[in-house]
């Protein structure tokens, strides 16, 4: 039951505004699991904790817990790749923001602060300039040098699609 609820809640995750599914390239249609996100922000916030906001960007819609982000190997930084842009490691979508906390002072927090409170540590509510959809991550052997390929070949909104 447990599965069939993670699954549920990631093909929900899938839906743009409209409701139809996310579509990057032709193997990846409508194919369940985590996709490949590629972004550039306008300042440089690598190190700062990224929260998902309502549509309006009024109240914050999703955040992590202190301990989520963490990874065996650290924490789940974006990744840097070519020409400035980054491939997401935490699930961010267009209506990202980032808090003041970096991934290391979040880490360390006991419980979450209040979502009033994590609103007012948003340090920039529109960050994104560009991103793009490249299809489901189980399409790729490495994802970081397929995806700088792409950007080298000037091609990454053939193959990907365009969310912002």
């Amino acid at each position: 039951m447990k599965y069939v609820l993670i699954l549920l809640a990631l093909c929900f995750a899938c839906k743009n505004k409209k409701g139809a599914s996310i579509v990057s390239n032709a193997s990846s249609i409508n194919s369940p699991g985590p996709h490949v996100i590629v972004y550039k922000t306008s300042k440089n916030f690598l190190s700062q904790v990224p929260v998902m906001l309502s549509d309006d960007k009024t109240e914050i819609i999703s955040y992590p817990h202190p301990i989520d982000i963490k990874t065996r190997d650290g924490y789940a930084y974006p990744t840097k790749l070519s020409q400035g842009y980054l491939l997401d490691n935490r699930g961010i979508g267009i209506n990202v923001a980032f808090l003041r906390y970096t991934y290391e002072e979040y880490s360390k927090l006991q419980s979450v602060p209040l979502l009033s409170e994590l609103y007012d540590l948003i340090v920039d509510k529109d960050p994104i300039i560009e991103m793009c959809d490249c299809g489901n991550k189980k399409n790729y052997k490495d994802i970081e040098a397929e995806i700088n390929e792409i950007i080298a070949k000037g091609e990454l909104y053939k193959k990907c699609q365009k969310l912002k």
